[in-house]
């Protein structure tokens, strides 16, 4: 990955949605992974062979998720 180093909040609405570019004559297919709202998004751009980083980055953001969701369900217990 080229470094970049951004921060954004994730929000409820905020969208995700994946375009594929067929190759040209110019260039190969690649596909981009956008994450969005609100007229800001961040692309995320893969090549053939990054496959398997795209997979990681599904994985952390899962396993990101169910730490929220163990957050929120402790807030619920401390509040009840």
């Amino acid at each position: 990955m080229k470094t970049l180093t951004a921060s954004a909040h994730i929000e409820p609405d905020t969208t995700s949605r994946v375009n594929v570019f067929p190759s040209t004559n110019d260039d190969e297919a690649f596909v981009s992974l956008r994450i969005g709202g609100d007229g800001i998004d961040v692309a995320f751009l893969a090549r053939a062979g990054t496959a398997e980083a795209l997979r990681t980055l599904a994985r952390a953001a899962d396993e990101a998720a169910r730490v929220l969701d163990q957050i929120t369900a402790d807030e619920q217990e401390g509040a009840a």
